[in-house]
């Protein structure tokens, strides 16, 4: 039998008072907040396709490194979540370990993009920044991050060309599209995907936020900001709370035309288990993944369940193939401190020992 409520007139009264308290700090503690800005990391153009700009980050020392590490980010959302802040950034943590890390920022569709497809995302965007870094640094084959559909995409130009990734990881990558517990797979696999981009062109950024909010609603679009209440009087922790929002709603717009492609073979076909992705011309099978391959995946994840990235090991055709799990959820593999420590080191050890 449950305790009963401790509700009394005094504890009421308390809370009200701590209520007004919070309140009153609200406008004191959001002038102190200010402008706040994103990136812990310096980063320097050095290639561009377009939109589509590879950086290079500098740490604080030179990369010990002598393989480059190329992320690849989804394309729903902006990249920096990897380098949000000094203190929650997966980038940092690497540099600090000696890695020599790039990061491929898609930049912001517009209608001039409507017609982009799989392939050029894959072939002439990643492959572009791939064949870069390739050339510069004198180096037949680099090594891969892919996060999230970034990951798929990765995966994808691995299998079409196995000889340029020589160490492929992913992090909450979706592999099967049609387990059980894929809310987001279950809405999307009846969707008349034509009539869809054929009416709007590109995909509005706010309609897919309203989608993801929505998987979560009590969490994301009412406890959450009811919890803000408690830090109301502390100019940090509304900083990060406000850097977290303006990342969760600065998303671009859907090349129309890759959205279509990737709803069709990927979440309606799920393309890697059943055969049937196409990129181009080429047939992607991820049996042609014969590099090292290391996943990471999130217990906690409602977005990447972990089933649909375990399927992985089955899929791939390398004998090298490890796998993460951690502690967590989509976005608390980015930012959560327990991140900080075991993701950079888990991806430095592991592409260490390979090297």
């Amino acid at each position: 039998m449950s305790a009963p409520l401790q509700i009394t007139p005094q504890r009421i009264a308390e809370d009200v008072m701590r209520l007004q308290r919070k309140l009153g700090a609200a406008p004191r503690t959001l002038r102190d907040v200010g402008n706040f800005d994103y990136g812990a990391t310096t980063r320097q153009e050095v290639w561009r396709d377009g939109k589509v700009v590879l950086y290079r980050y500098i740490g604080e020392k030179a990369p010990t490194a002598r393989v480059p590490l190329l992320i690849a980010y989804a394309l729903v959302n902006r990249p920096y979540m990897v380098d949000l802040q000094a203190d929650r950034s997966i980038v940092k943590g690497l540099l600090d370990r000696g890695e020599d890390v790039y990061i491929l920022d898609w930049g912001y569709p517009d209608r001039s993009d409507r017609f982009l497809t799989l392939e050029d995302y894959i072939e002439r965007f990643l492959g572009g920044a791939v064949d870069h870094l390739r050339r510069s640094g004198g180096l037949p084959a680099i090594n891969v991050l892919g996060i999230c559909q970034g990951g798929t995409f990765a995966l994808s130009y691995a299998a079409l060309h196995p000889d340029k990734v020589r160490n492929l990881v992913t992090m909450v990558t979706p592999v099967d599209f049609h387990t059980e517990g894929n809310m987001l797979s279950h809405w999307t696999r009846e969707l008349d995907v034509d009539l869809f981009v054929d009416t709007l062109g590109n995909v509005p950024a706010d309609m897919m936020n309203a989608c993801y909010l929505t998987l979560k609603p009590w969490r994301l679009l009412v406890q959450k900001y009811v919890g803000m209440i408690d830090i109301l009087d502390d100019a940090k922790a509304m900083e990060d709370f406000l850097r977290m929002e303006k990342w969760i709603f600065d998303s671009p717009d859907q090349a129309g035309e890759a959205f279509r492609q990737y709803i069709r073979q990927f979440y309606q076909g799920n393309g890697f288990v059943n055969g049937g992705i196409v990129i181009g011309e080429q047939e992607v099978h991820l049996g042609m993944v014969e590099m090292p391959v290391l996943n990471i995946f999130a217990e906690q994840d409602h977005l990447v369940p972990p089933d649909a990235s375990r399927a992985l090991r089955g899929l791939v055709g390398t004998q090298d193939y490890s796998e993460l799990s951690f502690r967590g959820g989509h976005i608390g593999i980015y930012v959560s401190g327990r991140a900080q420590t075991q993701v950079p080191s888990a991806i430095h050890d592991w592409l260490a020992q390979r090297a």
